[in-house]
């Protein structure tokens, strides 16, 4: 892949927009995590941003989530629920009110108190019962759908797509998957319990529910319009590439949006100084409580940003083997996340390293996540895949010129300045390698440096609707063929 072949103006706010549907008037939306109440990475954020556009438009949206015993639900009722496997404990939903979320359903059981949803704290290895707890999650979603009939089931990733399985046959159901690598693959005798469906849990003589959840859900969407291209390849597919490809006409591609109300630089609360696009000039308030925060130095060269988890995925090794390269650039590079230990540990072994250079916050902190974001003069994301990425949208809309790998959604939402001069929003490299990466840098240094257009780059990704208005309308559209769908069964 190279640039030349970035140089299609993508940005949302020119996309054809699908009429605004009102098939589905009530829809069931399941999910592993609903930000900011459960949010490990993107799903909940994405989660929680889609159901706010979702009800903007019209749309009752009922919500369901395990009992991870991490919220508190205000004015709750509970209730047993009914029709669930005989392999299932029982379940109980409570229904309520959380802050900052709204209405929520959590469906509690035996085990599904947890303080992390995939992970123990003090090991950072997954929980060993998680397919466990995630099937029985999936049952109880599909009695629960059962008994309340929504127009439409909702699931998000591996964790709900087992309820697939159990639902009814004429009950629409439209499956999100936020990303592949991730399928809740276990032993092949767990398909038993799936009863006539259990062929389709079968993938590489593995249980597998994500690819189940891709042969019975009516509609299958993925996160970018790259992203669904990508998954059809066998590079790109994780394994299921074969799957996907088999359901063709049922795979749409729908980027996600961010929650502007909070990556708004205008009147966001965790800045020191507020801007926008018109005024740009809090951004040089924020850059230097930034650099005051982290005790870097960067009066002549830009500064490089970086919020991720700390997962292979996200090219963080990449990003830390630039770390000895950044003098030719006079550039300071900043870093936050958490995740893999062995990743942390490698992060602060460059930052002792190159404390000139490079500075890492290992854990995440909203506050300091806003101020690297909209305080950073580029943004680094370099990951090896990304079904969408969400932090090159919150850094456009915050100013701060984008350097992404040309992949999955960050290739669908970033547009190569150098190839689009009067387009570009951001520098995108050909390939996830540190020579790539490094010359992507090299490129946006330059381009950083000249006012004029550095302002013109700033701009035009602060001008683009990068909000949840136009991916809701989608959904809808994708609703009503998955409710057309079941009507001519």
């Amino acid at each position: 892949m190279t640039t030349a072949a970035l140089d299609i103006d993508l940005r949302p706010q020119l996309e054809a927009e699908p009429p605004t549907v009102a098939t589905a008037q009530h829809v069931l939306f399941a999910s592993a995590e609903y930000g900011p109440a459960v949010k490990v990475g993107g799903l909940g954020e994405a989660s929680n941003g889609l159901v706010s556009g979702l009800r903007l438009a019209g749309v009752e949206v009922s919500v369901v989530m395990p009992d991870y015993g991490l919220i508190d639900l205000l004015d709750a009722t509970e209730r047993q629920i009914g029709q669930l496997p005989s392999w299932c404990p029982p379940v109980t939903a409570r229904t309520g009110w959380a802050p900052t979320v709204g209405k929520l359903t959590l469906l509690h059981y035996e085990g599904s108190i947890r303080p992390h949803p995939y992970n123990d704290p003090e090991t950072g290895l997954g929980w060993p019962d998680n397919n466990e707890r995630f099937m029985i999650f999936s049952a109880a979603v599909a009695a629960l759908a059962i008994e309340i009939k929504p127009d439409v089931v909702h699931l998000n990733d591996w964790h709900t797509s087992a309820a697939t399985a159990l639902l009814p046959e004429d009950m629409a159901t439209v499956l999100t998957i936020h990303n592949l690598a991730y399928q809740g693959v276990d032993d092949a005798t767990w398909a038993t319990r799936f009863g006539k469906a259990a062929s389709t849990f079968i993938h590489d003589d593995a249980f597998n529910p994500l690819a189940a959840g891709i042969t019975l859900a009516d509609e299958v969407v993925m996160v970018s319009k790259s992203y669904a291209n990508e998954a059809m390849s066998e590079e790109g597919g994780c394994g299921l590439h074969h799957r996907l490809l088999e359901r063709d006409t049922a795979i749409r591609g729908i980027r996600n949006g961010i929650d502007l109300d909070l990556w708004s630089p205008a009147d966001d609360v965790y800045l020191p100084e507020n801007f926008d696009a018109k005024q740009l000039g809090g951004k040089a308030t924020c850059r230097a409580e930034l650099l005051e925060r982290t005790g870097l130095e960067g009066e002549r060269g830009p500064v490089i940003g970086m919020v991720a988890r700390f997962v292979h995925q996200k090219g963080i090794d990449l990003a830390l083997d630039l770390v000895p390269y950044l003098s030719t650039i006079r550039a300071k590079f900043i870093l936050m996340g958490s995740g893999a230990p062995a990743i942390t540990a490698k992060a602060q072994e460059v930052a002792a390293l190159y404390p000139e250079q490079f500075a890492v916050f290992a854990g995440y902190d909203e506050k300091t996540a806003h101020l690297i974001v909209a305080g950073s003069d580029l943004f680094l994301v370099p990951s090896r895949f990304e079904p969408c990425g969400l932090t090159q949208m919150q850094a456009m809309t915050c100013g701060t010129i984008p350097v992404v790998t040309g992949v999955g959604g960050l290739r669908d939402t970033v547009i190569d300045t150098d190839s689009r001069r009067r387009a570009g929003t951001g520098f995108v490299a050909a390939e996830p390698t540190p020579l790539a990466i490094l010359d992507a840098l090299h490129r946006a240094a330059r381009g950083w440096s000249t006012a004029r257009r550095r302002q013109a780059i700033q701009r035009r990704g602060m001008t683009a609707d990068w909000s949840w208005a136009g991916p809701a309308r989608r959904y809808l559209s994708v609703y009503e063929d998955a409710i057309s769908t079941q009507a001519h069964v």
